[in-house]
Order: structure tokens, then C-alpha cells, then sequence
């Protein structure tokens, strides 16, 4: 489960980052996640509780912000949602796209003390 290691991750950025900004307790931590990022989300909220558990952030709320795929396509020059990497262009039946997100996974927002 590598969502354990994303929280680690996560945990470490916190750490460092409440040495620099001055804080010593986190609330809320928002996380953005895209559906191709290959992370599962339930195992993410999972591993995040277990992860914080005697840190600054024992009793922080985690908030997944979910985005959609998307991705350019180039015989109808539009942007469109996809469900998965190298679906064709729901439009126009192109294999012609590139992927312009859902690929992402990273902390957006800190709510601490």
C-alpha cells in the first residue's frame, strides 16, 4: 500500500514546514487528488490516521479534493474529460489526446495553529 508512504510524505512536509512558518499544531490538511494519480483514495484517508497519530497532526481533518482527467484533444481542439489514460475523445472519437490532468497529487491547503 503505497498510500502509506504518501503520508509519510505528507507528515514530513508538515514537520518541516512547522519549523519554518512557526506552528506546532495542524487541522486541516487539504490534498489534491487526481483520478489517475494512481493513489486509492479510502486507502489514503486510511493511512493518513494512522500515519499522524502521536504528531502535529494527530488531529487533523484530511480533505481529498478530487479532480476530474482531462486532456486536449488534437482533431477537435477541445478539452475533454476522459475516465482513464488513452481513452479515445468522447466528442470525436480521436486517439489523438493529451493528458492535461488527473495525473495530480499534492497538498493544497494548511489549516494550524
Amino acid at each position: 500500500m503505497h498510500e502509506m508512504s504518501i503520508c509519510e510524505g505528507i507528515l514530513q512536509v508538515l514537520e518541516t514546514e512547522s519549523v519554518t512558518k512557526k506552528y506546532s499544531v495542524v487541522k486541516k490538511v487539504a490534498v489534491e487528488v487526481g483520478p489517475l494519480s494512481g493513489v486509492e483514495v479510502e486507502a489514503l484517508k486510511f493511512s493518513f490516521d494512522v500515519v499522524m497519530k502521536g504528531t502535529l497532526a494527530e488531529r487533523a481533518e484530511l480533505i481529498i479534493i478530487e479532480t476530474p482527467a482531462t486532456a486536449w484533444c488534437m482533431q477537435c481542439s477541445d478539452l475533454v474529460n476522459i475516465k482513464q489514460r488513452y481513452d479515445d475523445c468522447p466528442k470525436c472519437g480521436s486517439a489523438q489526446l493529451q493528458l492535461t490532468g488527473g495525473e495530480e497529487l499534492s497538498i493544497k491547503e494548511l489549516e494550524v495553529d
